[in-house]
């Protein structure tokens, strides 16, 4: 079986990627499943450059089909962040109920809680240009976090089409709407050319 490795070590990041790849025939395995997976780092501006540098890092290490994503929350009171430091937004640490605390507290008394989920991914190939693809989720910060699924900042995010937050919807509503579903669906676009050479 053709192998494609997912440049992260987030289980919930994989199972997205699980349902598209398994059906084009590649088996899905991510940096938990190699040994002294090298950590690359994120030294770009925008989610686009990181997820380039992560592909391209890893898969000049293990000469295989590697996709990254580096993905994100940008709220427009607050100029963008956290963007790119969405997962150490409260510290190093990447603690989620610390990141959503940080983000309230800084829209506290705030009208505009407009906010957008923001996803690159970059499929790095060997001997070939790497491609990289963009998916956004819009929507707005709730006061408080309400729900259990998901993770990250999905509890905050309220979704206006589904009246939910992304922690309340099911695993499949998430899928057919989020900034990672919208990226993949553009994915398997350039994936499907690059079978077909």
């Amino acid at each position: 079986m053709k192998q494609i490795i997912i440049a992260t070590k987030n289980k919930g990041k994989v199972k997205d990627f699980e349902v598209l790849f398994k059906s084009k025939g590649y088996d899905v395995i991510s940096l938990l499943d190699i040994q002294d997976s090298p950590d690359i780092d994120e030294t770009g501006t925008t989610f686009k450059e990181n997820a380039i540098l992560k592909a391209e890092g890893i898969a000049s290490i293990v000469n295989e089909i590697v996709i990254a994503d580096d993905s994100g929350l940008a709220i427009d009171a607050l100029e963008g962040r956290p963007g790119v430091m969405s997962a150490r937004y409260a510290g190093e640490q990447k603690n989620d109920e610390d990141n959503i605390q940080k983000v309230l507290s800084e829209l506290k008394g705030e009208n505009n809680r407009r906010a957008a989920f923001h996803c690159a991914l970059a499929m790095a190939i060997p001997s070939k240009p790497t491609v990289v693809v963009e998916g956004t989720c819009n929507g707005v910060i709730a006061e408080q976090p309400v729900g259990e699924n998901g993770f990250g900042y999905d509890p905050i995010f309220f979704v206006h089409e589904k009246n939910k937050t992304m922690a309340q919807l099911t695993k499949e509503e998430k899928n057919t709407i989020s900034h990672r579903a919208d990226a993949l669906k553009k994915l398997e676009v350039e994936l499907n050319k690059y079978l077909e050479l």
